[in-house]
């Protein structure tokens, strides 16, 4: 399996290559198809597998594909709750 073959769009796809990444995590392959299709998802994996790149790149795919206003407002265009609970327990308190 390749990133290529997940459905994101290209400009995702360019900067996951910049980045060096070749093959996906076997969760990826798993969430991205599902959330890219509007499907509810709910995955438990180790630390270290890929789970926080598995639902922000479909998150990204939506928002570049998605109008920025709607009925002149801006709406919320994405909204993550402390993911895993080592993201809960990171630095990301600190900025508060």
């Amino acid at each position: 399996m390749c990133f290529n073959s997940l459905g994101l769009s290209e400009e995702i796809l360019s900067a996951i290559k910049a980045v060096g990444y070749e093959k996906p995590p076997l969760i990826q392959p798993q969430s991205i198809p599902a959330i890219l299709a509007g499907k509810d998802l709910l995955a438990s994996a180790q630390t270290g597998t890929g789970k926080t790149a598995g639902f922000v790149l479909p998150i990204l795919h939506h928002l570049s594909h998605t109008p920025v206003v709607v009925k002149g407002k801006k709406p919320v265009r994405a909204l993550i709750l402390a993911p895993t609970p080592e993201l809960a327990r990171s630095g990301w308190r600190k900025c508060a």
